[in-house]
């Protein structure tokens, strides 16, 4: 890692596997109009967070013929952004010692053996657009997260005006929106409530990253208004947990049902088919679905969930 001009560093990682910058990158991004994550057509991918030591920018731009990742960052927070770089593409992943069950597991590992899940290791950054999307379609989440971090977040350090990066509001922030505002942003009082009590506490929110995955999905759902759908989506972005299956999704249990059995299924019937993956559920889940059968289309198509590979 070394400074650069301006206040950039850089740093230049290989990964032991084919790693796709893109795929891991992807479901940290809410919306193509994201604010907080923008993807070049010449591949470089840009993410503004706000780190534990200030906010960061930061730039990824990978070189296949190499296997090197190149890292750009500024801001109080370069530094720790790019130590947590390898984590942040997968490399804390494991999926040795998995076992596919199913025929169309099998096949989605096959066709997607590289595949791996990382973790921004930063619990508001992903719990703020999850509850956002709490029982909403996509498109009205992203609205909403969009207007709020132009609204209330604050430009990204460093060379990216010319792309509008911005980073999340702080919690202190949030907690102070006021109830109108949240109407005018497009989010249900359910959902600011819920936003409002998980900013208050969101120092002891950030620190679920030290303990266990089962101890930080029990903190996440003893936070009114925080079930497993959250929870799941939460660990899965923040943490990198290979286990996180989002029980009441409007689509993954069809999903998953038709992947494995050719037909639509409930929670429960998902819960007993990925039962034995357990410690690796999602990771299942999402093998499935790349390697099973697709549902069929009936009226407004169904885009698969951003989190799982795609076909």
């Amino acid at each position: 890692m070394a400074p650069s001009t301006a206040g950039e560093r850089t740093r230049t990682w290989v990964p032991d596997w084919p790693c796709s910058v893109a795929q891991v990158l992807r479901p940290q991004r809410r919306g193509a109009g994201d604010p907080t994550q923008r993807h070049e057509e010449s591949g470089r991918i840009w993410r503004a967070m706000r780190t534990p030591t200030g906010p960061a920018s930061l730039c990824v731009h990978q070189r296949p013929s190499s296997g090197e990742v190149h890292a750009r960052a500024w801001g109080a927070g370069a530094e720790w952004a790019l130590d947590r770089l390898p984590a942040l593409l997968g490399a804390d992943d494991d999926p040795t010692g998995f076992v596919a069950h199913h025929p169309e597991v099998a096949e989605g590992l096959k066709r997607h053996r590289h595949w791996r899940i990382g973790g921004t290791g930063l619990v508001m950054e992903a719990l703020v657009p999850s509850i956002l999307e709490q029982k909403v379609t996509g498109k009205q989440a992203f609205g909403s997260f969009r207007e709020l971090v132009r609204h209330h977040g604050e430009p990204a350090p460093g060379p990216v005006a010319p792309l509008r990066l911005m980073i999340q509001p702080t919690p202190e922030t949030i907690a102070k929106i006021p109830s109108w505002e949240w109407l005018r942003l497009g989010v249900q009082p359910a959902q600011s409530r819920t936003m409002v009590t998980a900013c208050r506490v969101a120092s002891s929110l950030e620190r679920i990253s030290e303990v266990s995955l089962e101890e930080a999905d029990k903190r996440l759902r003893s936070i009114r208004g925080i079930g497993v759908w959250t929870s799941a989506e939460v660990r899965m972005r923040a943490l990198g947990d290979p286990d996180a299956v989002s029980f009441g999704d409007y689509h993954l249990a069809n999903w998953v049902g038709w992947a494995l059995l050719g037909h639509d299924i409930t929670d429960d019937e998902m819960a007993e088919l990925l039962e034995p993956y357990r410690s690796q559920r999602g990771r299942a889940a999402a093998m499935a679905i790349a390697g099973g059968q697709s549902r069929p289309r009936r009226g407004p198509r169904m885009s698969i969930p951003s989190h799982l590979p795609t076909r």
